[in-house]
């Protein structure tokens, strides 16, 4: 269980791809790239287009809901179809493109300037973790996943635990995590460290499943998979900034 914490980049993903019927040609790291390149396009267009609405008065509720449900279904149906990622993974960032938007612009409009922030910083800190990978400045062994993916875990069941109490009793456990407090600045810092971190498990995946020459099409559920990564780290920094203007 500690190949990714990412539930779409798993080593099992890859290993059950290449054992199926699949004939045809083999992924590259190239190619994930590219594939990633495509779906940021997408995202950044559908970004500007649910902003764009945004500005021209339009309710961004409706765009948040749909991008944030449909994105949602239909990571689930690549995590099950994996050959359906050629035609879903487009669909995915384009769904996550209205809700980031939608939200961004939300964002933007209590605080100006936030959301180009978020996304500078999250530019710097993905090119400085692929540079890190790349370099090897921190090696990806299996002592470093087995951290990674233990506190990715763990944070990911917090937060369930944490929204179902707000439903169910109007006030979340452990609600200082959410307020501008030193405690929750630095725990917004833990988790933008934690995604970033997470980073370089997706990049060390995507390398073993061009090395284990996996089908052709995992190269868009790759991208997938990062792009997954990416929309998490930036909706984490956003938070942060946004704590730390309320102080």
């Amino acid at each position: 269980m500690f190949d990714s914490s990412n539930p779409t980049l798993k080593e099992r993903s890859f290993e059950k791809s290449i054992t199926s019927d699949y004939q045809g040609d083999v992924m590259t790291l190239n190619g994930a790239l590219n594939k990633f390149g495509i779906l940021m396009a997408l995202l950044i267009a559908a970004t500007m287009f649910s902003w764009d609405q945004f500005q021209k008065g339009s309710d961004p509720t409706t765009f948040m809901l749909v991008g944030l449900f449909g994105g949602m279904i239909m990571a689930i149906i690549m995590m099950f179809k994996m050959t359906w990622s050629p035609i879903l993974a487009p669909g995915y960032a384009v769904m996550q493109g209205l809700f980031l938007g939608s939200i961004s612009a939300f964002v933007n409009e209590a605080y100006p300037g936030l959301p180009m922030q978020a996304v500078s910083l999250t530019l710097l800190v993905a090119g400085v973790m692929f540079l890190i990978y790349r370099f090897r400045i921190i090696p990806v062994t299996q002592r470093f996943r087995q951290i990674i993916v233990v506190a990715t875990v763990a944070l990911s069941i917090f937060y369930l635990v944490q929204w179902i109490s707000y439903q169910f009793m109007g006030s979340p456990i452990a609600g200082a995590t959410m307020e501008s407090s030193a405690f929750g600045i630095g725990f917004s810092i833990f988790v933008v460290v934690l995604a970033s971190l997470n980073l370089l498990l997706n990049f060390d995946m995507i390398e073993k499943g061009a090395e284990m020459q996996a089908p052709k099409f995992m190269e868009w559920y790759s991208a997938f998979g990062l792009l997954v990564t990416l929309i998490w780290l930036y909706m984490e920094i956003l938070r942060l900034l946004t704590k730390l203007q309320r102080r």
